[in-house]
């Protein structure tokens, strides 16, 4: 989480720091229209900044994914991002047309002057200043329907294959912005630093938004596969699904996920793979929980021999920071990422001193078994923890019950409440908060 912090107030504060030191007129402006102009140049710039960064964070770009910690922490930023920029390009908006609608009605005098004559400009400024009213009025449009799927995509009620087919359509409306914004950014300010920044970030904006429009996001990471075996677990009213992909599927490492696209028109949905990956036997195991509208229809809807269209792996809850000592807390489904690694120190047992805590309600009879028997084989120890029996697992219970727990790093995957609050007692004890690790599979 540290790092995305620092990548999204770092990110708007050098986009301030270059605007303002491209325009430091703006702190001698002595007329309210003269300071509408500047706010109005400000907001638009780090509204189109930020949009450029989200349209390059929807590519899903692996190569992001070490230094910002993980595809999840990459849409997590995403979200902040989208909130932000919701905010920004709404003032941005207002401060462009609330002193026409307040002269209109008389609550501030003046009006705009007439257009400046550009026959002397230079042929491009001239070419860019003839197209700044068709430019405001797609702009404007353009912001309305962007505001709107916005808001949506913030809906947590508002199907997913509906959310994922608006968020495409985003990038058609980015694209009409891209226009809007170049056709009306101060001219002289694209020779200054904020200038060059902004040229760069609509080039990578423009570029990551064909990719989103033309289907190509993961298209060198995707695989195909079929459903070999399916098995419900009914008390954890969860689908267990046993895949073999084709040779494009290279591998992955215990604790990644995958985006599964099943028969049907849904899209894709991310899925943490809770199998280690073994080429003898390729085979890839994810556990479905029914948790919403989506996921509540598999049991019913999939069947052996079905096709699945796979990409990844992505994720850097990898359990390979190096620390001789770790602590895993898994809550309900979140157990998956663990199930894998237990398999993969089950073929490749390590010096690592691990407690394993197993956070549930209830768990089904059937995955118990393997589970409890995939630690023994890994030498895990396992603490089964059920909330009716021993009360609900904190932060203080765990540093009661290891006494070490300040020399261990700390995996943690369920419900973003409960990790929370173990993360809050851990760290304000002690703990070095690089040495927690937090998985947030909420996309949306």
């Amino acid at each position: 989480m540290k790092n995305i912090k620092i990548t999204y107030v770092g990110f708007i504060a050098i986009l301030t720091g270059l605007w303002f030191w491209t325009n430091p007129d703006i702190f001698q402006v002595e007329s309210f229209i003269g300071l509408r102009n500047f706010i109005v140049q400000y907001l638009g710039t780090i509204s189109i900044g930020i949009m450029s960064l989200i349209m390059l964070l929807a590519t899903r770009p692996v190569w992001l994914e070490r230094p910002l910690g993980g595809l999840d922490k990459i849409y997590r930023l995403h979200k902040w991002l989208g909130i932000t920029v919701l905010v920004t390009s709404t003032m941005h908006w207002l401060w462009s047309v609330g002193p026409k609608w307040a002269s209109g009605l008389g609550l501030i005098a003046g009006k705009r002057g007439p257009r400046p004559d550009h026959s002397d400009f230079g042929v491009i400024q001239a070419a860019f200043a003839s197209q700044r009213g068709f430019a405001e009025n797609l702009g404007e449009w353009a912001f309305y329907g962007a505001a709107l799927l916005m808001v949506l995509a913030l809906v947590k009620w508002f199907p997913y294959h509906w959310f994922a087919k608006t968020h495409t359509i985003l990038a058609g409306l980015y694209l009409v912005l891209v226009f809007h914004g170049l056709m009306l950014f101060d001219f002289a300010s694209w020779s200054q630093p904020i200038g060059y920044l902004m040229a760069a970030m609509l080039l990578v904006g423009t570029v990551s938004a064909v990719i989103v429009l033309t289907g190509k996001i993961g298209k060198n990471r995707q695989a195909t596969g079929k459903i070999e075996a399916l098995e419900y677990l009914p008390q954890m009213k969860s689908l267990e699904i046993v895949i073999r992909p084709d040779d494009h599927w290279t591998g992955h490492k215990a604790g990644q996920f995958a985006f599964v696209t099943f028969p049907g028109n849904d899209g894709a949905h991310p899925f943490t793979i809770s199998s280690a990956w073994q080429r003898d036997t390729p085979q890839l195991t994810l556990i479905s929980k029914a948790l919403g509208d989506y996921t509540q229809t598999l049991p019913k809807a999939l069947k052996e021999g079905d096709p699945v269209r796979l990409e990844g792996p992505y994720g850097t809850f990898t359990f390979d920071e190096g620390r001789p000592r770790q602590i895993w807390i898994s809550g309900g489904i979140g157990l998956t990422p663990f199930l894998a690694r237990l398999e993969q120190l089950g073929q490749n047992p390590t010096e690592q001193q691990i407690d394993f805590y197993q956070a549930a309600p209830v768990c089904d009879e059937t995955l118990m078994v393997r589970l409890e028997a995939l630690a023994r084989k890994a030498g895990v120890k396992l603490h089964v923890w059920r909330d009716g029996r021993d009360g609900f697992l904190s932060g203080e219970k765990l540093r009661q019950d290891v006494p070490d727990w300040k020399s261990a790093s700390v995996w943690f995957c369920g419900p973003s409440g409960f990790g929370d609050a173990v993360k809050r007692d851990l760290i304000g004890a002690g703990l070095p908060a690089h040495a927690y690790h937090q998985e947030l599979f909420s996309f949306r």
